[in-house]
């Protein structure tokens, strides 16, 4: 059963942030509402959505996601069309932004956006993360790991014949 949840999540995906796991130390993940207009919401149900260079902040009393681009959709009106780009909110409870807030207060810590979602009810999810970037030996070491997997992925590949 886990498995046809597992693969009814992946079609629902609609933009993945694939730099953010490498970028990244994900330390804690949100899944968190967003508000959209209709013409988003019909822009990302066909796919035409980059989380790439995007973050998260928290102003005030919510969180907002900045910098990701949703394309304006071509068949709405010029009057309903939207700012691509514009700044959206994010909806998370109160004690996760009270917690969000403390730990971004720390040095080294920001909110990263992985990817955009319909979850099972329709609705658009935003999952982000509470991150700290990664050195640069960090991030060949991650490299060096993936390459020794396929390596012997390779090999009993061979064997399994």
């Amino acid at each position: 059963m886990a498995a046809k949840k597992d693969k009814q999540d992946k079609s629902s995906q609609k933009a993945v942030n694939k730099k953010a796991y490498f970028n990244f130390e994900l330390i804690e993940k949100y899944e968190a509402g967003i508000v959209l207009t209709g013409s988003e919401v019909k822009s990302l149900r066909n796919g035409n959505a980059d989380l790439h260079g995007s973050y998260a902040r928290i102003e005030q009393d919510h969180c907002a996601l900045l910098a990701a681009t949703i394309a304006p959709y071509d068949k709405a009106s010029p009057t309903r069309q939207h700012d691509p780009t514009r700044k959206r909110k994010l909806l998370l409870h109160k004690a996760e932004l009270r917690k969000l807030r403390s730990k971004l207060e720390q040095r080294g810590f920001t909110l990263v956006p992985l990817r955009i979602y319909f979850n099972n009810r329709g609705l658009a999810k935003v999952e982000i993360a509470l991150a700290r970037g990664k050195k640069q030996y960090d991030k060949r070491d991650t490299i060096a790991k993936k390459q020794q997997k396929r390596d012997i992925d390779r090999q009993l590949k061979k064997y399994k014949r």
